[in-house]
């Protein structure tokens, strides 16, 4: 797109869209930041800001219908889901990290809703999300007293 055919509209579109992708994933980076967690109040922003931008650039590279989009899909699943592995750590035969490393991978899904226009989807994993890291914690140390 040249500057002489920029759509303010559209700019202004895009802004709206990334905007919500990070106000929607803000909460969990402060909760894993709050928790001292490996990734947090900077990362969780910057996963759903860039899955909603691939999103973008492919329904304006690819077009709103097609079918080629599902590419983009299956490369953001990938790509999150590398950066969550990143966040499991294994020692003495225990793995942690797994909630951030999925916490992830959900805050890359809100990303790409937002930038489909599936903004209910995204208000839903964001808050879903949210409420599993906050309150299934204290329930996780009832059901398992020496895991943390």
């Amino acid at each position: 797109m040249r500057l002489e055919s920029l759509s303010w509209w559209e700019v202004a579109s895009h802004l709206v869209d990334l905007a919500i992708a990070y106000g929607l994933a803000l909460p969990i980076g402060w909760d894993r930041e709050r928790e001292e967690r490996s990734a947090g109040i900077r990362t969780f922003p910057l996963v759903a800001v860039a899955s909603c931008g691939f999103v973008l650039i492919a329904i304006r590279v690819l077009g709103e219908g097609s079918t080629a989009q599902a590419r983009i899909l299956e490369g953001l699943i990938t790509g999150v889901g590398f950066i969550g592995g990143g966040a499991i750590l294994k020692h003495a035969g225990q793995a942690s990290g797994t909630a951030t490393a999925a916490s992830l991978w959900a805050t890359g899904a809100l990303g790409a809703a937002v930038g489909f226009g599936l903004y209910d989807i995204a208000a839903i994993l964001s808050l879903v999300t949210f409420v599993t890291l906050r309150c299934l914690g204290p329930l996780k140390e009832v059901v398992r007293p020496n895991t943390k």
